[in-house]
């Protein structure tokens, strides 16, 4: 049975701002910021008239360009130039958009958001340059919007461009964006124009952004499965991290394991000692060699990291404790949290740097929003997520395993079949898992750990 979640209601808010204007009509003079998508002057007699102006058509319709780790795809348009049209020819396009800081100072995209070579005619002429001005919210002048400048060529009946465009993670924020083209003669009169199409949508993120589990077997070997960024297929093959690890009776994540081979963790050995093992960020070898932190952690009966590095613990009364991260190891006296904490039956990092997870023994999931850094209490009060979730013998919140910039979770049933929830915004308790599920995959019962 599906966990009966409430609906989640409130989109993601972008944390960059895209003021989109889409134009009704295409005419030059509709775009401001660029004297070359001024009006043409008076033709000469011995060039085109000013109703002689050429068109631009895009092959194949508009462009799905991927924002991520897809690599470069290519835009494709002909100009047809009208007779008399002197050389050389200069052009470019301006999107129907602009970029608001989101933060001040701060550029939404980043300085090479978009990377492109250009051809024409079959003349490879290198890379192109985009231009991506960004401003203030409050704009005193008409903005100047993202361009791209294409090499100057010969005159031609018929000049084919070629573009590729390779976009990284920030371009999401272009949307889906109409481009005017305008072709130039020598004299700066427009001697052809057209509009282009191009929707900018989610790639794979770099690893850095991608999540990653880990599952002991019951060997005591520990596997690494990376995300890979596309939800119907989350994770790749699994790789082997080394044996032994049936040496500890508890494990915690600190902070979120990315396919990156980042996130550190502690476990806690049969003699109650805790050691912490640091993220090397080398995918081959994701943890460096282990550091005591210190004996006595068999008082506990559950270890769950923060998200900032720091560690909450539950004592056998049900009080939880808070462990302040410094120098990337725990140190110094604990802060009690407070009571009541045998309620649950599973506790778990909520992803990335956004709290906890606890699992009721009514199979109710609740959600702690992090609170503020130390002394302060590590957690807001808890927010209710949803039922149904005691038909689950692991839950395990990571990192982004799609590509939504949210932390997932995921959860294994009593066949051995693992769920992956996608992480969804709600009103109050902020990120918590989404209301549906699919299927990773069956056979993931033969581990006895997984985080």
């Amino acid at each position: 049975m599906l966990p009966e979640i409430e609906e989640v209601h409130v989109a993601r808010v972008r944390t960059a701002v895209v003021a989109a204007a889409l134009v009704a009509a295409l005419a030059p003079a509709t775009f401001g910021g660029s004297a070359a998508f001024a009006a043409s002057p008076a033709a000469t007699a011995a060039g085109p008239t000013a109703a002689e102006v050429g068109t631009v058509v895009q092959e194949g319709g508009r462009l799905t360009v991927p924002a991520g780790e897809e690599g470069p795809v290519t835009l494709r348009f002909t100009a047809t130039l009208p007779a008399g049209v002197k050389g050389p020819v200069t052009a470019s396009f301006q999107l129907d958009t602009w970029l608001t800081e989101d933060e001040p100072g701060s550029s939404p995209v980043s300085q090479d958001v978009i990377r492109s070579v250009c051809a024409v005619n079959g003349v490879s002429y290198g890379e192109c340059a985009w231009n991506m001005p960004y401003f203030p919210p409050v704009l005193h002048d008409p903005p100047t919007r993202p361009s791209l400048d294409l090499p100057a060529v010969p005159a031609a009946e018929t000049l084919t461009y070629t573009v590729t465009l390779d976009a990284d993670r920030t371009a999401t924020v272009l949307g889906h964006p109409n481009a005017l083209v305008a072709l130039m003669d020598s004299t700066g009169a427009t001697v052809a124009q057209g509009t282009l199409g191009l929707d900018f949508v989610p790639g794979t993120p770099p690893p850095g952004q991608r999540g990653a589990v880990h599952a002991r077997d019951k060997d005591g070997v520990l596997w690494r499965y990376e995300g890979t960024g596309d939800v119907s297929r989350p994770f790749a093959t699994r790789k082997r991290v080394g044996g032994g690890w049936n040496a500890y009776t508890a494990v915690a994540p600190l902070t979120s394991a990315t396919a990156d081979g980042r996130g550190g963790l502690v476990a806690r050995d049969q003699a109650g000692v805790l050691w912490y093992y640091a993220g090397t960020g080398k995918p081959s070898a994701p943890f460096a060699p282990r550091q005591r932190v210190g004996g006595g952690w068999n008082t506990y009966t559950a270890l769950v990291g923060v998200g900032d590095g720091s560690l909450v613990a539950r004592d056998r009364d049900g009080v939880m404790w808070r462990y302040k991260a410094e120098h990337n190891t725990l140190y110094g006296p604990r802060q009690r949290v407070g009571g009541g904490w045998n309620t649950y039956t599973a506790l778990t990092m909520s992803g990335a740097h956004d709290g906890a997870l606890g699992r009721d023994k009514d199979g109710v999931l609740w959600k702690y929003n992090r609170y503020g850094p130390y002394p302060s209490p590590p957690f807001q009060q808890r927010q209710r997520v949803g039922g149904g979730w005691n038909t689950y013998t692991a839950i395990a919140g990571t990192a982004e395993l799609g590509r939504d910039d949210r932390p997932d979770l995921v959860a294994r049933d009593r066949d051995g079949k693992l769920w992956l929830y996608q992480g969804a915004y709600k009103p109050l308790s902020g990120l918590v898992p989404g209301s549906s599920r699919s299927l990773v995959g069956g056979g993931w019962n033969t581990y006895d750990l997984i985080f």
